[in-house]
């Protein structure tokens, strides 16, 4: 690992990093395959879907042979159903909530830059008792363009006035770190999260297990 950055800006993905939404995600994917007679696909599939926004993860899971029309249409559907469902299951990961306190009360800078829709986000972040730990909450249609564009990450740094070099990305997938690379700020993987295997083509700066081992890497000491 790199120096320490103590006093950092530290930005979070959503799924896979903070909460373990993957049952609520693959419902509502089935749903959806449902609605357009489509037999449902398996948890492991749906999760290696997430990442890109509901758009994207809406193609993967209708296949290459769905029409645009039909794609639209199980979007729609989705979102729908995921309005009233997504913290039927949804959780934090275990420790996430006692090192977002500890990183709280050492006075953290902390965000949140997920391509999941805005108004879903929020209500996640909400729902979970998290919203007074974060100081923004963007989502993959509070831009023009969704990570791994910069242009979220870039509206932090300004908005949060804290330097390039104090600030950390943390999320699960090549996506997470594409955008910190764009960015030119820090990377970390968590090990836990839905797509871990993709930090064999994007390894991060470092990995932790928990987010216990990034609370003490933000506030050692330089």
């Amino acid at each position: 690992m790199s120096p320490s950055i103590c006093g950092s800006l530290v930005i979070f993905d959503l799924d896979g990093t903070l909460a373990d939404s993957k049952l609520d995600l693959v419902h509502s994917v089935n749903a959806a395959r449902g609605l357009l007679d489509l037999p449902p696909i398996s948890d492991e599939l749906v999760s290696s879907y997430v990442g890109n926004g509901a758009p994207v993860l809406m193609r993967r899971a209708l296949g290459p042979e769905a029409s645009e029309a039909d794609v639209q249409r199980g979007l729609e559907f989705f979102l729908s159903y995921y309005r009233a469902h997504m913290l039927d299951n949804t959780r934090l990961y275990p420790g996430v909530k006692d090192a977002l306190d500890r990183l709280r009360e050492a006075g953290t800078k902390m965000a949140v830059l997920t391509n999941k829709p805005v108004r879903f986000s929020r209500s996640i972040v909400e729902g979970l008792g998290l919203a007074q730990h974060f100081f923004q909450v963007y989502g993959g249609n509070s831009f023009e363009q969704k990570k791994p564009d910069p242009i979220g990450i870039e509206m932090l740094l300004r908005e949060s006035g804290l330097a390039r070099e104090r600030t950390i990305m943390v999320g699960d997938s090549g996506v997470d770190v594409q955008t910190a690379r764009n960015a030119r700020v820090q990377a970390c993987g968590v090990s836990y999260g839905f797509q871990p295997e993709a930090f064999v083509e994007y390894p991060p700066d470092f990995v932790v297990d928990d987010m216990a081992e990034l609370v003490e890497y933000v506030l050692r000491p330089d």
